[in-house]
């Protein structure tokens, strides 16, 4: 299936498309570069955010229009209905990876979560056969594709959008906490492998041993993670630390201002793919320790300060350091501004349409197995679907070995 230029469509397909998150951003960041490029590209999802809902299409539609000649960029990070619609289908198919947390993190706070990791790092392996490409937003998730048996792999770069940053910050979070106290900032979901427990007991060290007037904010949502925030909160109280501010969701301008008032990010995630956040602090040039695993020292690129172990008293020092010597903050940001040009610098269209050029000129894999009964299974779970949006009663009914053959495919 080809557009009006003649090139075939270059279509997305995902889960959710998210407002204002990387992936969301990244999506967006593609179609703009395919429609640019003279691809038709339309957004396939399951689920969107209502502001972004007119920007996409269902998931349903895509056998209406598939096609061996049309390419599905597949952004993989959690097993989907969405992502096995596109695995039947005959369209050429490239891979985006953007990491799914191990599953153990997630015990005993999150057990939906746990499952749908664990069964979604499984599915991952059974694309290594249907792909074309596997491209994965870091040389992190790159590595672990390869690891998983995919033959073709590459990186496409994440370029941040830092748009959301430039507007007007927010006055009533600007005045509250831009006074003469030092701020450490963490961005990022209140989620456990952020390790949110070590950046509270850091700050505690920091607190006790160097600086009683500093004070921790950290932005970011917990939905979904209140027994985890509520452990957090106990943990603040038993080390007997205050000022410790959980924010939950922000609005942008909000985002904005706490950057803005913010001396130091600390970091001490265990688990990333990339992290935003981290060259988001580069843009508002707050300096920026992290602890050094999994994409985080490739994400700083040689920028900020890198630390080895969860330490709390070598960490407060560090903070220490880092917030009381002008002379070093100036440093650290100099090499934070570099990094961020080199990451801006990156050619993410030209690397784009690359990979797309080379998965239409390559020859055709092998026709992949899908179960002889696939469609019969979509076609039953959308009817049990519909009856469990309209028809609850009836829905409640049926015995759970029937509600479950529909709902697992």
């Amino acid at each position: 299936m080809s557009g009006a230029s003649g090139a075939p469509a270059v279509h997305q397909v995902l889960a959710t498309l998210g407002y204002g998150d990387a992936i969301g951003h990244e999506v967006l960041g593609i179609q703009r570069v395919l429609r640019g490029a003279g691809y038709e590209s339309d957004i396939f999802v399951e689920t969107a955010d209502p502001r972004l809902e007119d920007l996409t299409r269902d998931f349903r539609e895509l056998p209406e229009s598939s096609h061996p000649d049309r390419i599905l960029i597949h952004h993989f990070s959690i097993g989907s209905k969405a992502s096995r619609v596109a695995y039947a289908l005959p369209d050429r198919m490239v891979l985006v990876y953007h990491n799914i947390t191990p599953p153990e993190y997630f015990l005993d706070v999150h057990r939906q979560l746990v499952r749908l990791c664990y069964h979604g790092r499984r599915e991952l392996a059974a694309y290594a056969g249907r792909c074309d490409l596997a491209l994965g937003d870091s040389e992190f998730n790159r590595r672990e594709l390869e690891a998983l048996g995919f033959p073709e792999t590459g990186v496409l770069p994440v370029v941040p959008d830092f748009a959301h940053l430039d507007g007007p910050p927010n006055d009533v979070v600007a005045r509250e906490f831009d006074d003469e106290r030092t701020n450490v900032l963490f961005v990022g979901r209140i989620i456990p492998n952020k390790r949110i427990e070590n950046v509270i007991r850091f700050f505690a060290a920091y607190k006790a041993r160097y600086n009683p007037r500093a004070r921790l904010l950290l932005v970011g949502s917990y939905g979904g993670f209140e027994r985890y925030l509520a452990m957090l909160q106990d943990l603040a109280a038993r080390l007997h630390v205050g000022d410790v501010h959980f924010t939950g969701h922000v609005s942008d301008g909000e985002l904005t201002a706490y950057y803005d008032v913010a001396d130091v990010f600390l970091c001490a995630s265990e688990h990333e793919g990339f992290c935003v956040p981290l060259v988001e602090a580069f843009y508002k040039r707050i300096p920026v320790l992290a602890l050094a695993r999994t994409a985080v020292p490739a994400t700083l690129d040689g920028a900020g300060v890198l630390y080895d172990e969860p330490d709390p008293a070598d960490v407060a020092a560090l903070l220490d350091a880092v917030a009381g010597d002008a002379g070093l903050r100036e440093r650290i940001l100099e090499g934070q501004d570099a990094a961020l040009d080199r990451l801006r610098a990156r050619d993410f269209a030209g690397t784009l349409t690359g990979f797309v050029e080379r998965v239409r000129r390559a020859p055709r894999r092998p026709a992949h197995r899908v179960a002889w009964d696939f469609w019969q299974q979509v076609d039953t779970a959308e009817r049990l679907e519909q009856q469990r949006l309209f028809r609850p009663s009836l829905y409640k009914a049926l015995p759970a070995s029937a509600r479950a053959s529909g709902l697992g495919w």
